[in-house]
């Protein structure tokens, strides 16, 4: 049996072996603490790649910046953290609380360790990243790496290290303009994040990138590094608000009234092809002189935050009452009316008419503009927020749905992953959701959102929400009954579209939950890592190399993310010979972490032929069992991996 390493991938490592690969000769051996270790000589791989060498203060174009060296040493370094399940705050497939069924992921951590390790058990799965981080706008707070500082001085003084040196919970800092360092520790941050994001992506897979002004060059010229310059699909220009709040004053400032998605490829974009959005599948069950056509109102809300009086004015007769407004201005609603687009239905409600002829033209990707009409402003966003969980969500900007939907849409096939590792209010969860029951796909998507506690004092702590992942999961958990109650996709009013759209129908598959995951530090004591530490005096208290608040569900989610087995997989539990077994992805991974295995236990695992068997090191019941062990699974399994831990 083989040990599980039960840490992270080492980037180092890995890419001294991707080099050794190319370049054998320019694999040498080093002393480090007494150990002989791979390395790179430097020199044999700058001859090899250049016949003029570069090096010293020779001038060449590069974009830098202070402490970029240890930003790249950042994403490399492993890691001992785990990720452990929370099934009280999941949701099942259908929406049942505490259900752990679902194939969709949320996750509570520091983004960067979360992105280590599903760095290998996500390797080149996930089709599209879409993230939304700190606009840098100095009013926002950043993930504090402390590169700036000596790493023995940070571990001593943090608190955020754990007894092995592993980083567990990183620190949010407002970065204020005032900083010295302003672009520097944004430019730290963003850096490993994206670089280790890259290595999940597909070959054909896409990254997006929600930004403003302030560091969109500096976002694009590390995505330019990191992914290549000429694998940039398109900046698009997303309307973010409507106008100006200042519109219609006599001095008018100047605003910023759109922001930016960066878009990259992994692999060059020339030889991919995106999606062009149909025109929706509807029925068009009326008909006039026309052409057949289908009706949907031409009113909507004037409550609240969707209160505008001067949408609400005569036409043809017709004034809306005070609960509603046009959904046009006037001179579009005085044109429908004309051109035989609009009547009064029996119930005395102004209906549009949408003829078929006039809905059959496809929606192109574009590529330069996004305008609000297609998907939603900032402020709609944030009203869609405060309607599922309540006005006091403490969000100032939220992306719509939408937004979301339409790069969804143009980017992804109905049985990819998408990953957004900056989640904040889990737009990205429902707009996934909205789209698998609106064209029955079965996306997958995984959320990462560090533990942000909201202000003590503010109106979001005092609904009942501690971080800003409790905001997160009930979004989901609202969102999901919502689209499960209508029974289709809704509008941004919270309205069923189209009755007469058969896409209506509801999805039988679709998946409204979420497995909720926090990272922690490792279950295993630290005698796992550094056996080499411990004193002979030391061994009788650590015959269990486990911590002991830790459950077997840890452990399994921690030996999945060693093995590289996805986190979505189906679990089943079963009991054999009196012990808890896990059943992992149809046999795929079967492990017990008991105490006392007998060999019954034992073979009834091996005939059951797994690709993975998985033990802790102290669970056989006596010597026996333990001496036995290797020849049963010889005899009904040989070609079974065993592993402990």
């Amino acid at each position: 049996m083989d040990n599980l390493k039960m840490h992270s991938l080492d980037g180092v490592q890995r890419n001294i072996e991707l080099i050794g690969k190319l370049f054998p000769n320019a694999i040498t051996e080093v002393k480090r603490n007494g150990k002989v270790e791979h390395a790179i000589d430097f020199d044999v791989l700058r001859q090899e790649l250049s016949d003029s060498i570069v090096e010293g203060r020779e001038e060449r174009y590069q974009f830098t910046w202070p402490d970029k060296k240890k930003a790249m040493l950042a994403a490399n370094a492993p890691i001992t953290a785990t990720l452990r399940p929370v099934v009280a705050d999941s949701v099942g497939k259908n929406g049942t609380p505490g259900g752990f069924d679902s194939e969709n992921l949320y996750i509570e951590g520091d983004n960067l360790e979360v992105l280590k390790l599903l760095q290998e058990t996500y390797l080149g799965k996930v089709k599209m990243i879409y993230i939304d981080p700190p606009y840098n706008t100095g009013n926002d707070f950043v993930y504090n790496d402390e590169f700036g500082m000596r790493g023995e001085e940070w571990n001593a003084t943090s608190g955020n290290y754990d007894e092995e040196g592993n980083q567990i919970v990183g620190r949010l800092e407002l970065n204020t303009e005032s900083n010295g360092r302003f672009h520097t520790d944004w430019l730290n941050m963003i850096y490993p994040r994206l670089k280790i994001a890259k290595d999940l992506l597909t070959d054909d897979g896409v990254i997006l990138a929600s930004i403003g002004d302030r560091e969109l060059r500096n976002l694009q010229a590390v995505m330019d590094e990191i992914y290549g310059a000429a694998n940039q699909v398109c900046c698009f220009v997303w309307k973010s608000r409507a106008k100006p709040t200042n519109a219609g004053s006599a001095r008018f400032k100047p605003q910023k009234v759109a922001e930016y998605v960066l878009v990259y490829s992994k692999s060059d974009p020339e030889k991919q092809i995106y999606n062009v959005i149909p025109a929706k599948e509807r029925t068009y069950p009326h008909e006039d002189e026309l052409g057949k056509f289908r009706t949907t109102t031409i009113l909507t809300s004037n409550r609240g935050t969707f209160r505008r009086e001067t949408m609400r004015f005569e036409s043809h007769g017709y004034t809306p009452s005070d609960d509603f407004r046009w959904k046009a201005g006037k001179e579009t609603i005085d044109r429908l009316y004309d051109t035989n687009h609009m009547y009064i239905s029996e119930d005395g409600v102004p209906m549009e008419k949408k003829y078929a002829q006039e809905e059959s033209d496809p929606l192109y990707p574009i590529y330069t503009f996004v305008d609000a009409d297609l998907s939603g402003t900032a402020e709609s966003g944030k009203a869609e927020l405060g309607r599922l969980v309540g006005k006091q969500h403490g969000f100032d900007t939220v992306k719509p749905v939408q937004l979301i939907k339409y790069l969804v849409q143009t980017f992804t096939n109905k049985k990819d992953i998408i990953l957004d590792f900056f989640s904040g209010s889990a737009t990205t969860a429902q707009a996934v959701i909205e789209q698998n029951e609106e064209d029955h796909g079965t996306r997958k998507y995984i959320l990462v959102q560090i533990e942000e506690e909201c202000d003590p004092d503010g109106e979001a702590f005092k609904a009942g929400f501690k971080t800003i992942c409790d905001v997160g999961k009930e979004r989901i958990r609202r969102a999901g009954k919502q689209i499960l109650s209508a029974g289709g996709q809704l509008s941004m009013d919270g309205v069923r579209l189209d009755t007469n759209s058969t896409l209506n129908t509801p999805n039988s598959t679709l998946d409204v939950g979420f497995r909720c995951l926090r990272l922690d530090k490792s279950n295993m004591k630290p005698v796992y890592y550094t056996p080499e530490k411990i004193q002979q005096q030391d061994l009788f208290s650590l015959v269990d190399n486990v911590k002991p608040d830790r459950t077997p569900e840890d452990l399994l989610f921690q030996v999945m993310l060693d093995l590289g087995v996805l986190l979505s997989s189906p679990i089943e539990v079963k009991e054999i010979a009196g012990k808890k077994v896990f059943n992992v992805a149809d046999g795929f991974l079967l492990a017990c972490f008991d105490h006392d295995v007998t060999e019954e236990t034992v073979k009834a695992i091996a005939q059951i032929k797994p690709y993975y068997a998985v033990f802790r090191d102290s669970s056989m019941a006596n010597d026996s069992v333990a001496t036995n062990f290797d020849q049963i699974f010889e005899t009904y399994s040989p070609e079974t991996v065993r592993k402990v831990l």
